[in-house]
């Protein structure tokens, strides 16, 4: 394009030339520098007032700029196929029949300066105000020219041309970010599932968790209804029973599931009511590998109740045989051996040197109504207890005399942490029952 017009322009201005020197003018030619405008109408000292003022040097240095802009998209299309090539030709030829025809030739006829001022590669006008229009103009000009040409391409390319450009491959720089897009999109969506797989496995570990912590309850709850269900056959609460051993044999009895732990110390209470003559026989005894008579409470012909502790032996001041409803505890300590005695709640005696420093061995067996010869066996009809037994509790210390009061007075209720009064933990044997009793009111009908 740029050839064709500077090919235009001396075409133009040689025709002027030639006219004019039909007339007889005369042309002085001057030295151009090497940054001037080509063109005719050069003058240094205008050129000179020009140079001087930075606003036109700005412009002419933009227009230098849009040349190269023209170059650059006029090499882009001759890169294209032969079909640019083509529309270059013809519309060289198109412009060159204009300027030969009649309205060319009067354009040519004209001022040289205007017809200058029409071609956007000659001299700027020397007024700033009509520099910056003209730029604009020829920037629109170009414009026009470019989508002309564009206009003129596509035509004459193949029908699926258009197509082709539709789907042709996007820009490298585009094609970049979108596949950062996708890859930055892609890994918040990995994180998302980890994270919801994660959010899932905890999930099902703490419902896990909770079946098993509610079916563990449920189970505790229904054992323990089952045991409620069958001490609630004949009993309000599974320890309002009495344990009845009417007869001296040595078959009636009954034993405590539980077991002792390894004791230092320990505190036993129960309720007892016996009318039997000579003694009252043998509470209870807990006997263990080796050592039968590891505890024992007994009264045995017209000897007062003994207290054994590992075989060793302390007389208690206690008397019961009266045919009504007494509450004795006994504490013993492996220290020095210290012992003390409770009726209804009131100390009646204390000793030491009972077995001192020895500690109540574990894993025996403790037996009601009979004294033990061997571990759960072997028992002397003349030392079996004769009357009824209730509220029988253990315990591996030794209790406060306030609590022991508040057992016997029925102020307190305090199952044994070792031995508890429990329907369950006690069995019977040899014809000996178990029967309803609520011990308070019982004691206060007999008082």
């Amino acid at each position: 394009m740029l050839f064709v017009v500077v090919g235009l322009l001396f075409l133009v201005s040689g025709r002027t030339v030639r006219g004019q020197d039909a007339t007889g003018s005369r042309f002085v030619c001057n030295a151009i520098p090497p940054g001037a405008e080509p063109g005719c109408g050069y003058d240094p000292t205008v050129n000179r007032v020009q140079s001087s003022s930075p606003a036109e040097d700005e412009l002419r240095i933009t227009i230098l700029q849009l040349r190269e802009t023209i170059l650059q998209q006029k090499e882009t299309i001759v890169s294209q196929q032969g079909t640019i090539k083509e529309l270059n030709s013809k519309l060289v030829r198109c412009e060159a029949a204009a300027d030969e025809s009649p309205q060319g030739k009067s354009r040519g006829q004209g001022s040289r300066r205007k017809e200058y001022g029409k071609n956007t590669m000659g001299d700027l006008p020397r007024d700033p105000g009509d520099t910056i229009d003209q730029l604009g103009k020829t920037m629109q000009s170009l414009k026009g020219r470019l989508e002309n040409l564009e206009s003129l391409r596509l035509p004459s390319t193949n029908v699926s041309a258009g197509v082709v450009s539709a789907l042709s491959p996007l820009p490298q720089e585009l094609r970049e970010l979108l596949r950062q897009r996708l890859g930055a999109l892609e890994s918040q969506l990995l994180r998302k599932v980890v994270d919801l797989e994660q959010e899932k496995s905890q999930l099902y570990n703490e419902t896990a968790a909770h079946r098993r912590r509610t079916e563990s309850a449920l189970n505790s709850l229904l054992e323990r209804i089952t045991e409620l269900e069958k001490s609630n056959n004949a009993f309000k609460s599974p320890e309002d029973f009495k344990v009845s051993l009417s007869l001296r044999t040595n078959y009636l009895f009954g034993r405590i599931k539980k077991s002792l732990p390894e004791m230092y110390a320990f505190t036993v209470c129960m309720w007892l009511k016996s009318s039997a003559s000579p003694g009252i026989g043998t509470p209870f005894s807990y006997g263990v590998p080796g050592q039968a008579n590891e505890i024992v409470l007994i009264e045995w012909g017209n000897n007062p109740i003994e207290l054994l502790v590992n075989d060793k032996v302390a007389q208690l001041p206690l008397s019961v045989s009266d045919g009504r409803w007494h509450h004795i505890c006994i504490t013993w300590t492996t220290r020095d051996g210290f012992w003390e005695a409770y009726q209804d709640g009131e100390r009646q005696g204390t000793g030491d040197n009972l077995a001192p420093w020895h500690p109540i061995k574990p894993g025996g067996v403790i037996i009601l109504g009979q004294e033990q010869d061997i571990v759960g066996g072997r028992f002397d009809a003349t030392q079996a207890f004769v009357g009824e037994l209730s509220q029988f509790n253990m315990w591996d210390r030794v209790l406060r005399p306030v609590d022991i009061v508040g057992l016997a007075n029925c102020s307190a209720y305090m199952p044994g942490n070792v031995v508890p009064w429990i329907d369950v933990n006690v069995e019977v044997f040899g014809g000996a029952s178990k029967a309803a009793l609520e011990i308070c009111e019982d004691r206060a009908f007999d008082s």
